[in-house]
């Protein structure tokens, strides 16, 4: 429970929010007579009660106090003269953010906790005894904008921070040739070098560094967006063994073993924001071949709106999520986003009264209130071992990473027939092909048709960047490449062109397309004779099914995405779709 949560209330909260929230008289009853045996906050009760969430909480405050809501602090909306006003440590300490000034020559400050007058004594102090217009935001709002505008503003402050805007190529070359291992890994350029790698890869949104030795060099690249790129020239052959040592060093492997390959794990934190960066080594012909994947430690990602699901996918979803047992699949290559999705569906019904137990290899998100178990063979603790543990814990509802076998897929279906919500994931193209694996992998079809709910097929495909997209008027020829039937009218489209923004590539960010099967009778009685997966899918689509291609299509109309990308994260279907 957050410290800003807890102090939300005023003498009439109750009151407030049984008038402005979905708070019953009862509900709010029980949680008064437990503030009586507990002195907890009225408010911190009734989140960890599950009676309402923080957010509720905050609009019945702003409510009462008649304050604006605040849901979006964009970084270039903050005056940053204004707010570099405030010592980091005072903003961070009251939650709190000095955002501009008004035409009225009003200081505006954001907080999270407008109830704590004390620090908003010392502002008005601060600002030579200006008014100020005060505005209510989430906690996480508020500490990101800090973040960002602090890192901004008070670079030479952060030393991490401050090696990162070096030139990635100039600090390559003061970098002496080692003597020895041991004083590489000491040697403090090799230090600032691997520490402006990291750093330069978050402020360009990589999500994985790929660092690997050739002959005669060193070759860096940057994964952004699906592709890769390389931010600096390459690194001199010599400096590969204290590269590697000093990667391996902070993910804690061990340096001397150079001949097998090695997973770690590095927690960050770089301008106030947590990442948990995944490690892998593997020997290769001319040394050690090095790529850390970085994964933010962010609520944001636990959102099925932002993940991309239209109306009717989100609400055929939140269904699924509401079944007392059953198998949801999601499949897709790798990389495709899947255990995101999970999560974020997850996220839906991660209550108090839900007992969510998960099995994962990795764990790379981490949610409050969730049991995650992370596999590790080296002790026998396999998908199925784990899965075997996780039904003696009364769950409600289990995750499993991947099905990967028959003995894994085999006690999550019994899992699913004996009461519970099971979610996983296949390496499939198509939602239907999901039926055919588990077959094939040993599974009875009438089992498979008795447990499966649903299976959802998803890719990723890049964003345009909206501030160089290009409109253009397409062919009917085109339209017809992503299925879509070409009305009697021009048809305005974007493709990329790419500006400094998006780093030339025309392309900023990722968003998913998904298909989405249900399991109806027909459908089950079809899986239960082992009928094959292109049946299914024409019966599917014959109810309403669309296809990862026409969901596709469907954001290229809306200007999401180009032509191009669909066509690249998609295969050509016979069908074409009125859109």
């Amino acid at each position: 429970m957050s410290e800003a949560v807890e102090s939300l209330e005023p003498l009439d909260l109750g009151a407030v929010l049984l008038r402005t929230t979905r708070l019953e008289p009862e509900q709010l009853e029980q949680a008064r007579e437990r503030q009586l045996e507990s002195q907890e906050s009225l408010a911190e009760i009734l989140v960890e009660e599950g009676m309402l969430n923080a957010d509720e909480v905050r609009r019945g405050l702003a409510e009462q106090l008649d304050l604006r809501l605040v849901t979006e602090l964009p970084p270039d909306e903050i005056d940053e003269a204004v707010a570099l006003t405030l010592p980091i440590g005072f903003a961070k300490q009251h939650t709190l953010i000095a955002v501009g000034r008004t035409v009225d020559d009003e200081v505006r400050v954001v907080a999270a906790n407008p109830l704590a007058t004390a620090p908003l004594d010392d502002l008005r102090l601060l600002f030579d005894g200006c008014e100020l217009r005060l505005e209510l935001a989430s906690e996480r709002l508020i500490l990101e904008a800090i973040n960002s505008v602090y890192d901004r503003g008070h670079a030479a402050t952060d030393q991490l921070a401050e090696e990162a805007t070096d030139d990635l190529d100039e600090l390559a070359l003061d970098i002496p040739e080692p003597q020895d291992l041991l004083e590489a890994t000491d040697d403090a350029p090799i230090i600032r070098l691997v520490n402006s790698l990291l750093q330069h890869a978050v402020k360009e949104r990589a999500s994985d560094i790929h660092i690997e030795p050739f002959e005669k060099q060193v070759r860096v690249r940057f994964r952004i967006d699906d592709v890769l790129y390389e931010p600096m020239k390459p690194l001199p052959r010599q400096l590969q063994a204290s590269i590697a040592s000093r990667v391996k060093i902070m993910g804690g492997l061990d340096i001397a073993e150079k001949r097998h390959p090695q997973d770690g794990r590095i927690r960050l934190k770089i301008a106030g924001r947590d990442y948990d960066v995944r490690l892998s080594t593997v020997p290769v012909a001319f040394g050690e071949r090095l790529v850390m994947r970085l994964l933010p430690d962010s609520q944001d990602l636990l959102d099925l709106e932002k993940v991309g699901f239209n109306e009717s996918q989100l609400a055929a979803i939140h269904r699924i999520m509401k079944r007392p047992n059953g198998i949801f699949l999601v499949t897709g290559p790798t990389g495709s986003g899947k255990t995101t999705t999970l999560h974020a569906a997850l996220a839906t019904i991660n209550q108090p009264d839900k007992n969510i137990l998960t099995i994962e290899n990795p764990v790379e998100i981490q949610q409050g209130g969730i049991g995650q178990i992370e596999v590790n063979t080296k002790v026998g603790l396999t998908f199925s071992e784990g899965l075997r543990s996780i039904l003696r814990q009364d769950p409600t509802v289990i995750l499993v990473g991947e099905i990967r076998d028959l003995e894994t897929a085999e006690i999550a279906i019994q899992a699913s027939l004996t009461g519970h919500l099971v979610l996983s994931t296949l390496h499939t193209n198509d939602a239907p092909s999901a039926i055919t694996r588990l077959v094939d992998m040993g599974v009875e079809p009438f089992l498979v048709g008795s447990s499966l709910v649903s299976v959802l097929a998803q890719r990723l495909v890049r964003v345009l960047c909206t501030d160089c997209r290009e409109a253009y008027v397409t062919t009917k020829e085109e339209l017809q490449e992503i299925g879509v039937k070409p009305p009697d009218r021009d048809v305005t489209l974007y493709r990329a062109t790419g500006c400094a923004a998006c780093n030339y590539t025309g392309y900023r960010g990722r968003l998913g397309i998904f298909e989405l099967m249900m399991i109806d009778d027909e459908i089950r009685t079809m899986v239960s004779r082992n009928i094959d997966s292109k049946t299914i899918k024409k019966a599917a689509v014959s109810k309403g099914m669309g296809t990862l291609r026409i969901d596709g299509a469907r954001k290229v109309l809306r200007g999401i995405t180009s032509v191009s990308e669909v066509i690249r994260a998609t295969e050509e279907e016979g069908s074409v779709a009125q859109i």
